[in-house]
């Protein structure tokens, strides 16, 4: 027993002398680290200091073996001089760690390997004690890349020179409170069904959003390869035309969503491999060769020519299925610049883990699909191929992921730093307009990952930080590129995303408040456009996730969540989101037309109040708006302020205040 004890204080100080560090030790930002995988976590327990806790990345991963990338900001540089990684546990030599880097002119040189073949100790770039230095300095590094199988070590140091990137703020553009009400919806929720026409109840209950993002499927509009359709579609008969005008007419600004495959595409799959969610290739397709995606990009493009925004359009190359499908049935015809549509996302959630691989794309995998669709990759495919071939105003939104972190739009950001390069003033040749991701407010903090109880109020949840760092990515490496995010919401029923009673309010009055408070939380954090999922249930009553999601029963009336979206939109959808007063009570300023607006609210969950004080200025009095759970109106209530301060108690259902003065008049909508 005594040898023993006195092996382990020898392993022990053999461990603390080699941990003494080198000069020049290279600052790493963990959460810069993105991975090409459907990781759970980050890289962040590889830089924390703790030299008995190997890295664990998740389970479940779509690859056994893959990359991390550590890319460079602009005007950072760094020459690595020394590397030293600590072996704690697990040998894997037939599994190594390689390190590498990535210079400006993209050659891949690896610097190190790391094999776990010591214990308890400081290693170097070939796993030996003592010997940290690098074989060769690399400069021009442009990238750190980690590939790696299933294990990393404890911690892993970089040694050299390093010049800091400059600090710049990010940048956020404040928009009208109504980008935050937008909904998932489909196109029989416009059209009855059984006419074929409009359905006056269902466009009545649309008006109740600022936003649709219309689920379109790629059958909808090539039935038949190579034949488009659109009023009407030959899968179903949807008149989109019609759809379309009566959003416009309505002020709905559209998103339509291009996804799954078109059944003569679907059919070149094995039996067992046909989910129309699959990656949009023919079946063997190379899912990184832009090549593989132009009939995609085919269908983006006839669909931008009509909807878009260019009169200008050849018409020789566009084209409609003329064919009647019976007698009397409206025959499509050829039309371009219709100025319906402004936005175009290609698929949704293509990081489709839980389907395998058919189903999910890289980051990288999916910027070379983009590239396809955005432009034919840089006008190389023909004159029709491409949404900017068709209209160059119309804005393209990449896929929602639903793993929601910035590691796959990382991966589409270097593919086209490598593939599309750089703009003539320098910046960089993406091939989309706007970022996008999904998020869910649950318990687990991981949006649609892991395993999830109820959902959480948004403020309790990762919500605002998650939404962060997609706008510290667009900052940092995407030009301040808009975020969107067009999936969130909460089921009503016992499912994993459900909202719970508190108090006295139902599940149902606490889904309205989350709800409402979700657009303010993003508006508040510079997020640009929010859509809810979605307009009706799917299920109504099941327990399964995202069953009982609606906004709005069946019959298209609303339920009190949909109450406070529509009062709150029509009441207040102009103000424009100023500045944070007060972080609890919350107290946000808005303003539309140099008039101020202040949202007020408790951010919990405990169905606890709170009291606080605003300084309205000259304001002799203020109206209290309070979102009802039924009706069209919220609740009003004036009370006078003393010396312009106004005292109100807040409670988790949000209000709003509006000063009255003798100058001031409330101006709605």
């Amino acid at each position: 027993m005594q040898k023993l004890f006195i092996s382990l204080l020898l392993l022990c100080a053999s461990a603390v002398s080699f941990a003494q560090p080198l000069p020049n030790k290279i600052p790493i930002d963990p959460h810069r680290w993105y991975q090409l995988n459907n990781c759970s976590r980050g890289l962040d327990d590889l830089f924390d200091g703790n030299l008995y806790a190997n890295a664990n990345t998740g389970f479940g991963k779509m690859f056994n073996n893959f990359d991390a990338y550590y890319p460079l900001l602009d005007g950072e540089q760094m020459v690595i001089d020394s590397i030293r990684f600590f072996d704690w546990q697990s040998t894997m030599s037939d599994y190594p760690v390689t390190i590498s880097v990535i210079t400006s002119d993209w050659k891949r040189i690896e610097i190190a390997k790391f094999t776990g073949a010591q214990y308890n100790v400081w290693v170097g770039p070939h796993n030996e004690q003592n010997l940290f230095a690098v074989d060769s300095v690399i400069p021009n590094v442009r990238y750190i890349v980690l590939n790696a199988w299933y294990q990393y070590p404890a911690e892993m140091e970089l040694y050299g020179s390093y010049t800091p990137p400059p600090v710049t703020p990010v940048i956020t553009k404040q928009v009208p409170l109504k980008n935050f009400f937008g909904v998932n919806a489909f196109e029989w929720d416009f059209i009855n069904g059984v006419t074929g026409q409009l359905d006056n109840t269902k466009v009545n209950a649309m008006k109740g959003f600022a936003g649709l993002r219309h689920y379109m499927d790629w059958e909808k509009l090539e039935s038949v390869e190579g034949k488009y359709t659109f009023n009407p579609v030959h899968s179903g008969g949807w008149n989109y035309d019609t759809i379309y005008a009566t959003c416009k007419a309505n002020g709905i600004e559209v998103l339509a969503d291009l996804k799954t495959l078109p059944n003569w595409m679907l059919n070149t799959y094995p039996d067992n491999q046909r989910d129309a969610e699959n990656v949009p290739v023919r079946y063997g397709k190379d899912f990184s060769d832009p090549n593989s995606y132009i009939e995609q990009a085919k269908v983006a493009f006839q669909y931008a020519a009509r909807y878009g925004n260019n009169p200008n359009v050849d018409t020789s190359l566009v084209s409609v299925d003329a064919s009647q499908r019976w007698t009397g049935d409206q025959i499509n015809k050829k039309r371009v610049g219709l100025n319906y549509v402004k936005y175009i996302e290609c698929d949704n959630e293509r990081d489709k883990w839980w389907k395998g691989r058919k189903a999910y794309q890289t980051g990288r995998e999916y910027a070379a699909n983009l590239s396809t669709f955005y432009d034919g990759n840089k006008n190389t495919m023909g004159p029709a191929v491409g949404v900017k071939n068709a209209d160059s105003s119309m804005q393209v939104v990449m896929s929602g992921v639903a793993l929601a972190t910035p590691d796959f739009l990382k991966g589409m950001i270097d593919w086209c730093k490598e593939f599309r390069g750089y703009k003539p003033d320098g910046s960089v040749n993406f091939c989309w307009d706007v970022i996008n991701y999904h998020f869910i407010s649950n318990d687990t903090r991981t949006s649609q990952n892991g395993y999830p109880t109820r959902g959480v109020a948004p403020e309790v949840g990762n919500g605002d930080s998650t939404a962060y760092s997609f706008l510290l990515a667009a900052h940092q490496f995407a030009a301040d590129m808009p975020v969107w995010i067009t999936e969130t919401g909460y089921d009503d029923t016992a499912s994993p995303y459900k909202a719970i009673p508190i108090g006295d309010k139902t599940a149902a009055l606490t889904k309205a408040d989350w709800t409402l408070r979700t657009s303010l939380m993003y508006a508040r954090r510079g997020i640009q456009k929010v859509f809810f999922y979605e307009l009706t249930d799917n299920n109504p009553g099941g327990t399964g996730q995202f069953a009982t999601c609606g906004l709005l029963y069946q019959d298209r009336t609303r339920k009190p969540s949909g109450n406070f979206v529509y009062q709150t939109l029509k009441t207040f959808g102009e103000y424009t989101y100023k500045e944070t007063l007060n972080n609890d009570p919350i107290v946000d300023r808005y303003e539309w037309n140099g008039y101020s607006m202040y949202a007020v609210m408790i951010g919990d969950e405990k169905g606890r109040t709170g009291t606080c004080t605003i300084d309205l200025g000259d304001a002799i009095a203020a109206t209290i708006y309070t979102p009802t759970p039924t009706g069209d109106m919220m609740a009003t209530q004036t009370v006078n302020t003393v010396n312009g301060q106004l005292t109100i108690t807040a409670t988790e259902t949000p209000v709003f205040v509006v000063p009255v003065s003798g100058n001031y008049v409330m101006r709605l909508r």
